[in-house]
C-alpha cells in the first residue's frame, strides 16, 4: 500500500464527477467561497475599533415622541 498516484486521483475525480455532477460541484464552490468571504468580512469587522461618544449612541440620533395616557374614570 504505497502513496497514491495520479491515476488513482483521477479515477476518485471521475467518480465524485458521476456522483454529484458538475452543476452540483459548483454550487458547493460558490457556497464555500461565500462562506469563507463572509468569515473574513466579519473578522475584518472586528478587529476594526469602534468609536462611541459620552452619550453611548455611537453618533446616532433618535426622535421620540412622548404621547401622555389619561385614564378616564
Amino acid at each position: 500500500m504505497g502513496s497514491f498516484s495520479i491515476w488513482h486521483w483521477l479515477i476518485v475525480l471521475a467518480i465524485v464527477l458521476v456522483v454529484f455532477g458538475t452543476k452540483k460541484l459548483r454550487n458547493i464552490g460558490s457556497d464555500l467561497g461565500g462562506a469563507v468571504k463572509n468569515f473574513k468580512e466579519a473578522v475584518k469587522e472586528d478587529s476594526a475599533p469602534k468609536q462611541i461618544d459620552s452619550a453611548g449612541s455611537g453618533g446616532q440620533t433618535i426622535d421620540v415622541t412622548a404621547k401622555e395616557k389619561t385614564k378616564d374614570a
